[in-house]
């Protein structure tokens, strides 16, 4: 039951928490390190889709972790360090008053912190079916490059209660997740559902299928810093699917995996691909 419970854990994304019902058993800390990448896009879905001003790639190394405050209740935490590069930008100074093009092509960095995450899990029932409440909050702790308008996060902080449910079938197991995104600072807030399947198909490899979908209730007002990034613009929302592959060692462990969305409003049409690594301690 303990390797269920800490396949359960695994497996985090740029911008999303574990989604799972299952809690840590009491002073048990679980930390996963992962890199996730978007690489090398300029399209991205919108009504009608369009194009970045620029090549974006958009790379998150982060530290994810739970540590069991009981058996039934467990701490969460996410710190993202956000690395962002736009090559090819079509910079026009504002300053220069010129005829003809003046533009010229830049490249950009930007290396920070995206929104780091607190939260608390709580098992409410555990018969057969897992059902459990997660509450996170995601800080304002993001960056903006005015120049270039690249930003590392959203400038807002997001509360996120969600409901969890899940079931183990021996080897395989479901679980889903249902809940919203309330955003400060004008921002819309989100609709959010999806659920994932998987099961052993080596001794010690996982294979898991996962869909989410975000959809925006679209009452805020904010005006995008630069909407020709698709870097955490309001109203973003997607539908997307992809795959999971975890090599467990005890209590070590290896994760990698690919999300691609096929539908979408200011996000990119382009795959994002994760690795990481996980321990129990």
């Amino acid at each position: 039951m303990k390797s269920i419970t800490l396949l359960f854990s695994l497996f985090i994304t740029s911008t999303l928490f574990a989604q799972s019902p299952w809690t840590k058993e009491k002073g048990d800390l679980f930390l996963n390190i992962s890199y996730t990448t978007i690489s090398d896009y300029n399209e991205i879905f919108g009504d009608p889709d369009y194009f970045a001003n620029g090549k974006i790639t958009d790379n998150t190394y982060q530290i994810y972790s739970e540590y069991g405050l009981s058996d039934k209740t467990t701490f969460i935490a996410s710190i993202p360090l956000k690395s962002i590069s736009v090559d090819n930008f079509v910079y026009i100074d504002p300053a220069i008053n010129c005829a003809g093009d003046c533009s010229e092509l830049l490249n950009f960095n930007k290396t920070a912190f995206g929104n780091i995450s607190l939260g608390i899990k709580h098992q409410f029932y555990n018969k057969g079916w897992v059902i459990s409440g997660q509450f996170v909050t995601q800080f304002n702790t993001s960056t903006l490059d005015a120049k270039s308008g690249i930003r590392t996060g959203y400038n807002a902080y997001t509360f996120t209660p969600q409901l969890l449910v899940g079931k183990s079938f021996g080897k395989t197991f479901f679980q889903s997740h249902i809940g919203v995104d309330v955003r400060t600072n004008d921002y819309s807030n989100n609709f959010k559902i999806g659920g994932e399947f998987g099961g052993k198909v080596l001794k010690n490899i996982w294979l898991i299928g996962f869909v989410d979908v975000v959809e925006s209730f679209d009452d805020g007002n904010r005006i995008n810093d630069n909407p020709l990034n698709g870097l955490y613009q309001n109203d973003q929302e997607y539908g997307a699917y992809g795959l999971k592959a975890i090599l467990q060692l005890c209590d070590l462990g290896v994760t990698a995996s690919f999300a691609n969305a096929f539908s979408g409003n200011n996000v990119p049409k382009q795959s994002a691909f994760s690795i990481g690594i996980f321990n129990t301690f």
